[in-house]
Parts: C-alpha cells; structure tokens; sequence
C-alpha cells in the first residue's frame, strides 16, 4: 500500500499531550517530520524526547495558538529544519463547558476558549497559508468537535467556537481547492483525555448526552474506578463505549495518509456505542 506520510512535515500545535502528542508520535514513528508546538514548552521537549528515542525525528517549540508571530515561528522552524511544512494541524483547544448562570466563574475561561479554540486556528491558518501556496500544496487539518454540529445547553461559547471552526474550515477549503486541502475533524466525547480538565461546570455536560445521561455517569464511574467491563473498553468489539484518544489520532492520520489529489474533508470520529446525541 502506499504510504503519504513517511518523509511528510507536519507542524502540530498542542503537541504536548492529548491528541497532539499521539499524532506527533504516531506520525514520527511512520517517518513524518514533526514540528511540535506547545504553550507549556517542557511538554513539547518532552514529546520530542519520546519521538527521538525511539528513532524519529521531531522539535519542539515554544507556541501560544493566541500570538500570531508564534505560529509564525512555529512554521519557520519547520521550513528551517525540514525543508517545508505539509501539513499544520490545529490541534490545540480547551472546553470550558458551562451553563450561562456560571457566568461569574466562566467567563474568563470562555475568553481563553475563544482565543484558542478560535483565533488559535484563524493564526496557524494564516501562519503556513503563504509558505503552502509558494510551495505549491499544502494540508490544514483543524481539529472541531460534535459540539459545533448544534447548539446546547451547557456549551453556548465552547460550542459555538467549534461551529466557528467548521465554518472557516469549509470557507478556507473552498477558497484554497486544488492548492491547499482542508479537514475538519469532529470528535465525539473522549473521557480519557485531559480535555475534561478545562470544564467549569461537570453538570453542563447534559447538553450532549440528552436522555443517556444515566448510561454516560455509570460509564464515566466505570471508568474513573477501573470496572468498566472489557467489552465496552474494546475498540475492537461493536459495543465499545468509551472512545480512545488513539483513535482520534488514527483519523487524524487517515487524513494525512492520501496522495495529494485526494482531500477527506469533514470526518466524525465516534465510539460504536457512544452515549453522545449529536
């Protein structure tokens, strides 16, 4: 089969952890060269140090999604070092769910959610557009979330800069065919993943499950606790619940592994079994 991401520069905000770090060490381990961006640069080094013991090639660099001038940079090191830069994801983003009454207590963490999870994609855009045209070809793959397909109760800010993500997404894709591709990547809720740690309120997560809000406690219990039973943690088995991180960053490569003329444009990444409505 043949194999596109190999040799591939691949610029990566939030590259130290989540699903930046396994997209960094899951396109290094299969050849890509990676340029891995991080506010929390130790983070970054410490992916870094990961990808380079174990063969591959990758740096790190200190980046607020915030600061245009950093994303600039982000991408100057990787034309400095590796010739180039293919694809630049933009990864890097909180979820500061909450219900409008939280607004005394949320509003600065919703500021931040706009700032990252909006503007943050608007400036790496803006910051490889230039170098992909003079090259001839580029990739952005943004990271969304099902919380931008409709709006709910508990996500009126997070969710509306993920809708705004799809929305330039789609705008930029259309602008940019036959020059730069664009994916939009719409994971459903990943438990295991340090996303939730941004949250304000636990309870605004009744948005997104709806009426299997009894099944998503007793999943995230099970979870928490270690009881979750093994078929439901079994990506392999029809009724796996909980969706992996590694499995978001395996779509994230699907998009990537394409020959150039070939663009996965929108993709929803779920567990078979999630408890997720939208």
């Amino acid at each position: 089969m043949s194999d596109y991401i190999s040799g591939k520069t691949i610029v990566i905000t939030g590259a130290g952890g989540g699903f930046g770090r396994l997209v960094a060490q899951k396109a290094a381990a299969r050849g890509a060269l990676v340029t891995c961006g991080d506010v929390n640069v130790a983070a970054a080094e410490e992916t870094v140090a990961g990808i380079v013991a174990a063969g591959g090639r990758a740096q790190a660099i200190a980046a607020d999604v915030r600061i245009l001038d950093d994303l600039k940079r982000l991408v100057e090191a990787s034309v400095r070092e590796y010739g180039s830069v293919e694809v630049m994801l933009n990864n890097a983003g909180i979820m500061p769910l909450a219900f409008v009454a939280d607004h005394a207590i949320a509003y600065d963490a919703w500021m931040r959610c706009i700032d990252i999870n909006m503007k943050g994609v608007v400036n790496g855009m803006i910051a490889a557009h230039d170098v992909m045209i003079s090259q001839g070809r580029g990739h952005f793959v943004n990271i969304s979330s099902i919380y931008g397909n409709f709006p709910v109760v508990g996500a009126a800010i997070y969710g509306a800069t993920k809708a705004a993500v799809n929305f330039m997404s789609e705008a930029v894709r259309m602008e940019a065919r036959g020059k730069i591709k664009v994916t939009t990547i719409k994971p459903t809720g990943v438990p295991s993943t340090g996303l939730g740690g941004s949250v304000v309120n636990q309870a605004a997560v009744v948005g997104i499950v709806g009426p299997n809000m009894e099944q998503f406690l007793t999943m995230a219990k099970g979870l928490q606790e270690g009881s979750l039973p093994s078929d439901l943690r079994d990506p392999e088995n029809i009724s796996h619940m909980p969706l992996e991180p590694e499995s978001i960053a395996d779509a994230v490569l699907l998009a990537i592994d394409q020959p150039w003329g070939v663009s996965l444009s929108d993709m929803t990444v779920r567990a078979s079994a999630d408890c997720f409505v939208l």
